[in-house]
């Protein structure tokens, strides 16, 4: 594991609902100290429609990895317990929202100038593993262990892949490391609590390293009733809002579970690109989580909006890029 570097406090790098115990908690984590509720939360106006310009907030570019040509992959953790129906829409839908040129025309302005960016969907995989009641960020990191030992990531370029682990109804997520360093073995003060699913959490990403290997993975919960973030009518929309908040964080801020930083706010903690349209939101999740058409006039896809620099706000899809 790389130690953090002299950029502090960690910035926040998990899809969270905002006023919630686990936004408390994965912020305290983030500032590596205990902060008042909401102390250190960006100043905004209350919950209304539409946003007005906060260029204060905009995103910094602080040199970390990016991933320009982005590869991704879900696995079905709890295989059998997934409705097939309920995949194929996930699948589907989350590889047509990475892959959409107009959403991609917003996110353009972060990749230091190139002409165009990718997202490239493998097929998914059903884990035969029995599906958990909770699992930890170390459970999350010792299931990529395994994949790897067991040749299950085999032909993939891990610098340029995320790995999607989707939960199943009912298995609940919790953040516990709280330390600032990675991995299960090694801790940095006192966790007194855990960031769950319960509380508000929808989802994190992050990396480990295995052997001269980094490999990147995020994670996240089947969203319903009162488990990770519900914003609309049916949980797999849930699930793919979340991990596109997760791929476009991943894909502009590869490294921050290294303390390398990318592209990060100036706020303390600091927040990546999906984090502060769901700070702005607040408890109206109905402003960034949203149904957008496709460019190709496919449909629509669930998504959340993600932060525009040239906006200075949350931006939808856009029919040319900013420039860089």
């Amino acid at each position: 594991m790389t130690q953090q570097t002299n950029f502090a406090p960690r910035p926040l790098r998990i899809c969270v609902k905002y006023g919630s115990r686990a936004e408390t908690i994965s912020r305290n984590y983030a500032a590596q100290s205990v902060i008042p509720e909401r102390a250190q939360l960006p100043h905004s106006e209350a919950a209304a429609p539409g946003f007005s310009t906060h260029s204060a907030l905009n995103l910094v570019d602080h040199g970390g990895k990016i991933i320009t040509d982005l590869v991704f992959t879900n696995f079905f953790v709890g295989g059998a317990a997934w409705n097939s129906q309920d995949r194929d829409n996930i699948d589907r839908s989350l590889a047509k929202a990475m892959s959409d040129r107009q959403l991609n025309n917003v996110m353009l302005q972060y990749f230091r100038g190139a002409p165009r960016i990718t997202s490239t969907f493998r097929p998914s995989t059903s884990l035969s593993d029995p599906a958990p009641a909770a699992i930890s960020q170390p459970q999350v990191e010792q299931m990529v262990q395994r994949l790897q030992a067991s040749g299950g990531l085999n032909g993939f370029d891990f610098a340029n892949t995320v790995f999607n682990f989707m939960l199943p109804r009912g298995a609940v997520l919790t953040l516990d490391d709280g330390s600032g360093v990675h991995g299960s073995d090694q801790t940095h003060g006192s966790v007194d609590e855990k960031a769950s699913s319960l509380d508000g959490l929808g989802g994190f990403h992050g990396s480990v390293n295995i052997g001269s290997a980094r490999i990147y993975y995020s994670v996240g919960v089947f969203s319903e009733g009162n488990n990770g973030i519900v914003a609309f009518d049916r949980p797999w929309k849930n699930v793919v809002a979340t991990f596109y908040h997760e791929l476009n964080e991943a894909r502009t801020d590869a490294d921050v579970e290294e303390g390398l930083v990318a592209w990060v706010n100036r706020e303390r903690p600091s927040e990546e690109i999906g984090d502060i349209p769901m700070t702005l939101a607040r408890a109206n999740l109905a402003k960034v989580m949203k149904e957008v058409p496709l460019t190709d006039g496919s449909g629509t896809v669930p998504i959340q909006l993600m932060w525009s620099n040239a906006a200075g706000a949350p931006e939808g899809p856009i029919a040319a890029p900013h420039g860089p």
